[in-house]
């Protein structure tokens, strides 16, 4: 469980895709991609803001996921009390928003055609490993497009479906080229990736499907009348991929030369950049190695300070029977344990790092995550 302080931290951090916590260019790009799809649909936009603290049964069991599913584990999700946690996604939010909808298309028989985006933006909090891409609360924005209707032939399809892809990729990044590749999801059916192309390779920016009739019919639609597209993107993504910023701390670095540029969408230009201070640990850990589990332990540790980590990487991980004797004696390693190096990149996106405190927050880290009986490391 959330230990009260991490669960306030959590609460209280900014959501910039928020205009009540500040401008942002986040929540420009949100309303042009809104504009673009109302604009092409005609349809009415409801704009949701749910609270972060969800029932478990809106985050997991309402959106169809299985009892065993890995992502329920507490090692990954984020729990306040048995019942209750941290939205691990914005689609939280979708069963109580349909159950909204249901209220509306009652009773059905005299009820007029519906046509409703459902925009559900926010925070998510998860345990991921720490890079120039990834952060333990990233943003999200769920689309749902549905439609009530009484007439024939008028289900929103697999082209509908397409036709939204073509949209939000116009609608963010203008001109890109993307591809779609089959996924599963278990509110969706048809479910789709979609990625784009980037100057280094191609990357994800969205998942997306037909909306799943049992996810419908839970929250009172009925699914002979109702039909929904699904779509879910990373805000800090999508950002970043508009402005050509390659370090996603930057989107809330408070330093002048930096926040000025996040209060629109104009082109990215480059601050002075420090050198990197790399470290690398040899720690031992209950194996297998886990980068995620790894980086959330690290970001934990260090508190405020983890903004002046760039990345953090396993090197390599070697298994207890892969050591010699001499090494496993030395390391105190156990068979359920292995023997990672880890690597540090330090560079603060303002001011300087000295030697010394470079080797502060090595030492914090490595307090945190080793888990041998000999500490190789000391503070210099």
């Amino acid at each position: 469980m959330l230990s009260g302080r991490d669960l306030r931290d959590a609460l209280e951090l900014r959501d910039l895709s928020d205009p009540a916590h500040g401008t942002h260019a986040m929540q420009l790009l949100l309303d042009g991609l809104l504009a673009a799809l109302s604009g092409a649909w005609g349809c009415t936009v409801q704009v949701q803001r749910r609270r972060p603290l969800v029932s478990v049964e809106d985050n997991y069991d309402r959106l169809g996921y299985a009892a065993g599913d890995k992502t329920r584990d507490a090692r990954y999700s984020r729990y306040a009390a048995e019942t209750v946690m941290l939205r691990s996604h914005t689609s939280a939010g979708v069963p109580p928003a349909l159950r909204a909808v249901a209220i509306t298309c009652r009773p059905e028989p005299d009820v007029d055609d519906i046509d409703v985006l459902l925009a559900l933006p926010g925070l998510c909090y998860r345990r991921d490993r720490i890079d120039r891409l990834h952060v333990g609360a990233p943003h999200q924005v769920d689309l749902w497009r549905i439609r009530a209707t009484a007439a024939a032939g008028r289900s929103l399809g697999e082209a509908d479906l397409h036709e939204m892809i073509t949209l939000v990729i116009g609608a963010v990044l203008p001109g890109a080229r993307w591809r779609t590749s089959p996924a599963r999801h278990p509110y969706t059916r048809s479910g789709l990736q979609v990625d784009v192309e980037t100057a280094r390779g191609w990357m994800e920016l969205a998942e997306c499907g037909l909306a799943a009739e049992p996810v419908l019919a839970g929250a009172g639609l009925d699914p002979t009348r109702c039909s929904g597209l699904a779509l879910g993107m990373g805000l800090d993504r999508a950002v970043m991929l508009r402005k050509g910023i390659d370090d996603i701390r930057l989107l809330r670095s408070s330093d002048p030369r930096v926040a000025t540029q996040m209060l629109d969408l104009t082109p990215w230009r480059p601050v002075s950049a420090q050198p990197p201070v790399r470290r690398d640990l040899s720690i031992v850990v209950y194996g297998p190695a886990d980068a995620e589990l790894l980086g959330d332990a690290v970001r934990t540790a260090l508190g405020p300070d983890a903004g002046d980590l760039e990345s953090v990487s396993i090197v390599a991980s070697t298994d207890y029977t892969d050591l010699p004797p001499a090494a496993r004696e030395r390391l105190g390693l156990r068979p359920d344990q292995c023997n990672v190096l880890l690597r540090l990149v330090l560079r603060p996106i303002a001011g300087t790092l000295t030697d010394e405190r470079a080797n502060q927050l090595r030492d914090h880290v490595y307090a945190a995550v080793h888990r041998g009986p000999h500490q190789e490391w000391a503070a210099r």
